[in-house]
């Protein structure tokens, strides 16, 4: 595997966002089984005592019978409905305790996240080679060896345990019941402390541990980080000729606007541009037609049918074409080559009208070199040329 194909840099934003989208998130499960532990451990903590003795007394009162219950079953029923029902609360709240707590543990460790693509049908989740792949994978054999080590050290504690307590555990039989249960009860809770004490160091490990292996399997190469920018930026080919469609529909739509020009400047055959001047309204002269080639030829026409000055200045068309836009003040870089050509219209206009002589040919208007494309192309390859032979010699 070559270099652009290793997976070595760190997911971008967006797969990030994708995958959030998805439904997955670092998500540890022994968190997951401390909360569950700890919260239903807190539970039987605070609420064990309570319900013994009201278990107590109920059972008391349930076990004293007169005649008249001895004589009517039914009545059987109702005397255990309140202990049914306080058998459901007592389920139902240790339920919704424990869920919340595995719920809350969930959010943060990975942040809450809510979709319904990970409970999708997907053929794909029932082929055995990946299932076999996943058997394998890293995150899988992390798991596999964290499980194998909580498992040694649970039993490691639970015989220390033992051990150290084994008599006191004999003795329980020998007690009177009440301290019995009492023992037994101190026994078990020292037994679950000391287990959700274990839970707990390995939660602590497990949750940075989740997230990066999280983020190791969402490493990208440079050819996925490479294909991401051109899907969220766009080919720029596929740009390029969108823009270039773009202009041609914008050009031949300025085509309308040519019979308001005062003039027309040329290549003469490859660029066209109009342009208008109102001293009222305007503070420089707009360009309000653009066009090459074909969309160029149908200015030349609408300006010669509607009796517009077309003349031939190649320099100044090439840079209006350039760097003016439509029906915005031209760059003040061509105010001067600008005047001069519309200074010229109006002494023509006034010759044509019998207002005056008829004024000499116009020559070619001062046009920066910057702002000319093709002999900013040109100078350019020129002084290339010769570096380039300055470093041959």
């Amino acid at each position: 595997m070559s270099e652009s194909q290793d997976k070595n840099l760190p997911a971008t934003e967006r797969k990030l966002q994708k995958t959030r989208e998805d439904g997955q998130g670092a998500r540890s499960r022994d968190l997951s089984h401390l909360a569950i532990l700890g919260s239903g451990a807190l539970l039987m903590l605070m609420g064990t005592q309570p319900l013994i003795n009201y278990m107590r007394e109920a059972m008391a009162q349930q076990l004293v019978f007169n005649a008249a219950a001895a004589k009517t079953p039914a009545m059987m029923l109702e005397r255990v409905q309140p202990m049914l029902v306080l058998g459901l609360s007592v389920a139902v709240i240790f339920a919704l305790v424990t869920t919340g707590a595995s719920v809350l543990s969930g959010v943060a460790a990975g942040g809450w996240i809510f979709s319904f693509k990970t409970i999708e049908p997907k053929f794909s989740k029932l082929s055995p080679l990946s299932g076999l792949k996943n058997l394998f994978s890293k995150q899988q054999m992390t798991t596999v060896v964290k499980m194998v080590l909580m498992t040694i050290v649970l039993s490691f504690v639970a015989w220390k345990y033992m051990s150290a307590n084994i008599a006191e555990i004999a003795s329980v039989s020998a007690q009177p019941s009440p301290m019995a249960l009492s023992m037994v009860g101190s026994w078990l809770s020292t037994g679950v402390t000391l287990l959700l004490v274990v839970v707990l160091l390995v939660a602590v490990i497990d949750v940075p541990l989740q997230a990066f292996l999280f983020k190791s399997r969402l490493k990208m190469s440079h050819e996925e980080v490479k294909q991401e920018h051109k899907e969220s930026d766009g080919n720029p080919q596929l740009k390029g000729k969108l823009r270039q469609k773009q202009r041609e529909i914008a050009d031949r739509a300025s085509v309308s606007a040519v019979p308001r020009a005062d003039f027309v400047v040329t290549n003469p055959t490859h660029y066209a541009v109009a342009l208008r001047y109102d001293d009222a309204t305007m503070a420089a002269p707009q360009v309000i037609a653009k066009g090459t080639d074909l969309v160029a030829l149908k200015i030349r026409e609408i300006a010669g049918a509607h009796k517009i000055p077309v003349l031939e200045s190649p320099m100044l068309a090439r840079a209006l074409y350039a760097h003016a836009d439509l029906d915005q003040a031209i760059p003040s870089g061509l105010y001067t080559a600008v005047a001069q050509v519309l200074a010229y219209v109006y002494r023509l206009k006034a010759a044509l009208s019998g207002q005056g002589p008829m004024p000499e040919e116009l020559g070619e208007p001062p046009v920066p070199v910057e702002l000319d494309p093709q002999r900013g192309r040109t100078q350019t390859a020129e002084a290339d040329a010769a570096a380039q032979q300055e470093g041959n010699v």
